[in-house]
């Protein structure tokens, strides 16, 4: 067992995956402890190696430390009042954002939200591996994302995101503990890989 926490809801598998899969969770519950410039750089630099449709590399973020006060908590406002609660113990928070058009033609790009959360998904297994935590939420307001950080026309908000080093279940309150320390469960294969056609079982 790690000492950081990130394999306190290690995934009970019914096949063999990859060990850092089985730990990547989502938790609620973050320590007091900020992330350095180069540990967040390395994070970023993950998702930016995703792949993309035509690699247009449709994401953007827009970061903000809790270091620093002002960008942080005008952030965290933006957030839905039951995530602010406990997203404002993260050592950082984050607003993922598409480009809805290809640079290359000026078109509909339908598959940016997807590229964006290959972005996340790189960036998230790169902060399981540094004992980093993850939440990605779509409790936040979009409308005032886009308002108090400036995003330009053509880009869309995808989802809020609380970074940083896990923390003690305790510090959060009765419910949200009991989410935070509930047994983690997907559906079954069976249930969405078919064979050669919709509902087909393999």
């Amino acid at each position: 067992m790690t000492t950081d926490g990130t394999d306190l809801k290690l995934a009970e598998t019914n096949h063999d995956i990859h060990e850092l899969l089985r730990r990547r969770w989502s938790p609620r519950a973050f320590a007091d402890r900020e992330i350095s410039g180069s540990t967040m750089s390395s994070l970023l630099e993950a998702a930016r190696w995703a792949p993309s449709c035509f690699n247009e590399q449709p994401w953007s973020f827009v970061l903000a430390h809790r270091g620093d006060v002002v960008a942080f908590d005008r952030l965290l406002t933006c957030l839905a009042g039951v995530n602010q609660v406990w997203a404002r113990r993260a050592a950082a928070l984050m607003i993922t954002v598409a480009k809805l058009a290809f640079d290359r033609n000026e078109k509909p790009n339908r598959h940016a939200f997807h590229d964006v959360g290959l972005a996340m998904e790189n960036f998230s297994i790169q902060a399981t591996a540094m004992g980093i935590a993850v939440h990605q939420m779509g409790g936040f307001d979009v409308a005032r994302s886009k308002d108090v950080l400036g995003i330009p026309d053509g880009h869309e908000p995808v989802t809020a995101v609380a970074v940083g080093y896990p923390g003690d279940p305790e510090t959060l309150d009765k419910k949200t503990r009991t989410s935070e320390l509930a047994v983690r469960i997907r559906r079954p294969i069976a249930e969405f890989a078919f064979a050669g056609g919709w509902g087909r079982l393999l």
